[in-house]
């Protein structure tokens, strides 16, 4: 805890209600516009609820009532509440990809942040790219701030079977395109899977984003499985609402909380419950932000550390709900606690192993015990070779067993829309020991590196009972999704990367117990490709496209933009 209390001069919000002159009396009469009194808002820290909430964003449907709980926990702290609408980047409805907006939502946030008047944040999110945009924008800006998460729906349920969000709706679709189920009862299956307000039910990327947020110490201590629309969400959000007010008197601050070690301890969690693929290039982002080197080497090492502990889909066959119940991140982080640096400190101002105390396993089948894992050991793996010189992504407790040491011709498809004409094409000469490889689906090639990564099984090959073969690409996937699927291909090959030189018959070799992923072409012939290989022309010539496509990074950098890879806090604005 901080050895002193910060002083009312040293407040922020003070230089602009405390400004001498005509600069304070406008700031006041201007907030007096919308009926607050001068004992509202006067000689009180003033926090800024940052708010992911839009109409097309569904999963933070129930924000607006959130909000209103935010705000009567900070007025019982002593602080004066100010919404401030960021980004929602809606999973669902963003084209062509929510990936493309995080870096923005986490500009728009540390601007937010920088130029209001406010002393420290709530930061309210959840899906998918919300939680990471949010803390890399207020990392940058380091000033107190508190993550709330959205928490995940509620569990799906159709006749007899209990749904996941994403991975359930995936097995339908391919049910339906191989004829074992027929329209009718694809979207009734479908559409059960998404019963509430709330993130996916599974351990997709907005589950596993806000574990690891929780994990780094920025929410509450357990705050992350708490289901949307449970009672128990509501008082968390009050309680983080009085929290940030102390945190501001304490000049607690992202830097002082997401430490090397604290990252560590997430990247270790992120194997134990078997984290969505998409959580290393958050991870290295939001590090990055605060001057710690995460590299794709520090998830390659953690892999071994720790099995698979936590039963959810779709390495399993639980959800969210039943992890909270089953005791929640804290449960599973006690489980593992010999392999985590308890010193760590959270938003709360107690250490991880205070935290921990007290944590019990309610359900040893939700939440596993080291020596009866849902899987032997972590669940992504790092590979590298010459297909993916500076690594690719590969969930192996999501993959069959069969295909991790598998040699096979490429089926090549130039970009998705090549990929999405072809695939169901009945004389595709393709086998089930086929590579599929799509190319241009990286950060600039896609554009945004879109969940396109789980790629389609051939209708012909499904309606023969083929649900798995090895797919490869330099995009993402989802974290709900499932199957032998290597990501993030790096150098991606709109930038030049060896995935764009392959062709049709070439072998490719996956060997996931070896870490390798190799293209089995001579360098000779692939220096020959090289020297006719032409880089498409760019998606856009203005505006935030351009920009992106001019600065993001590749995957194993984080996809941040370059010049945000950094430490640093701009300076505070000069108050008018």
């Amino acid at each position: 805890m901080p050895d002193r209390k910060k002083t009312l001069d040293e407040l922020r919000s003070q230089r602009w209600f405390s400004a001498p002159g005509t600069i304070g009396a406008h700031k006041h009469r201007r907030i007096k516009q919308a009926g607050f009194t001068t004992r509202d808002f006067k000689d009180k820290p003033v926090i800024g609820i940052l708010s992911t909430w839009s109409d097309f964003q569904t999963c933070h449907s129930h924000f607006p009532q959130r909000i209103e709980e935010i705000k009567r926990g900070i007025w019982q702290a002593g602080g004066f509440p100010a919404v401030i609408p960021v980004q929602s980047v809606s999973e669902s409805f963003l084209r062509p990809t929510s990936m493309l907006y995080r870096n923005l939502l986490a500009i728009e946030a540390e601007e937010a942040i920088r130029a209001h008047p406010i002393d420290g944040a709530v930061l309210l999110g959840g899906c998918d790219k919300t939680g990471p945009g949010l803390v890399m924008g207020a990392a940058s800006a380091n000033v107190p701030a508190i993550f709330v998460p959205a928490g995940a729906m509620l569990k799906g349920r159709w006749r007899e079977h209990t749904l996941g969000t994403g991975s359930s709706t995936w097995a339908a679709e391919a049910d339906y395109r191989a004829g074992k189920i027929n329209q009718r009862e694809w979207t009734a299956m479908s559409e059960a899977t998404v019963r509430s307000p709330g993130t996916c039910n599974t351990m997709g990327t907005a589950s596993t984003m806000t574990l690891l947020i929780d994990v780094l110490g920025l929410s509450l201590p357990g705050a992350s499985t708490i289901p949307a629309v449970d009672s128990e969400h509501m008082r968390m959000a009050s309680d983080a609402g009085r929290r940030i007010v102390d945190m501001v008197w304490e000049d607690l601050k992202p830097s002082d909380i997401v430490t090397l070690a604290a990252l560590k301890n997430a990247v270790i969690a992120d194997m134990a419950i078997s984290g969505s693929t998409n959580s290393l290039i958050h991870l290295i982002a939001m590090a990055r932000r605060l001057g710690h080197d995460l590299s794709l080497d520090s998830f390659a090492s953690a892999s071994e550390i720790v099995p698979v502990i936590c039963n959810l889909m779709p390495a399993g066959k639980y959800l969210m709900e039943d992890l909270h119940f089953a005791g929640g991140l804290m449960a599973v982080l006690d489980v593992i606690r010999n392999e985590l640096d308890l010193s760590c400190r959270s938003v709360n101002g107690h250490t991880l192993g205070e935290n921990l105390q007290g944590a019990i396993v309610f359900d040893a089948d939700v939440i596993r015990s080291l020596d009866n894992p849902v899987f032997p050991s972590g669940a992504l793996v790092v590979l590298k070779g010459t297909l993916a010189p500076r690594g690719a992504i590969l969930k192996r407790s999501a993959a069959d067993p069969a295909l991790l040491d598998h040699v096979g011709p490429a089926v090549v498809f130039r970009n998705n829309e090549d990929m999405m004409a072809r695939i169901d094409d009945p004389d595709l000469d393709i086998t089930p020991d086929s590579v599929i490889v799509l190319q241009d689906a990286g950060p600039v090639g896609a554009p945004g590196m879109p969940e396109w990564g789980m790629l389609p099984i051939p209708k012909k090959l499904l309606a023969q009972g083929v649900r798995d073969m090895v797919r490869i690409s330099d995009g993402r996937m989802s974290g709900t999704s499932y199957g032998t699927c290597v990501l993030h291909v790096c150098p991606e090959s709109r930038v030049g990367g060896p995935l764009g030189l392959v062709r049709d018959g070439d072998l490719i070799r996956l060997d996931a117990a070896a870490r390798k992923l190799d293209l089995l072409v001579g360098e000779t012939e692939l220096a020959a490709r090289r020297e006719v290989w032409v880089s498409p022309p760019p998606h856009y010539e203005r505006g935030y496209g351009a920009m992106f496509t001019d600065h993001v990074l590749q995957a194993d950098e984080g996809c941040d933009f370059d010049y945000l890879a950094r430490p640093g806090v701009n300076p505070e604005p000069e108050v008018h």
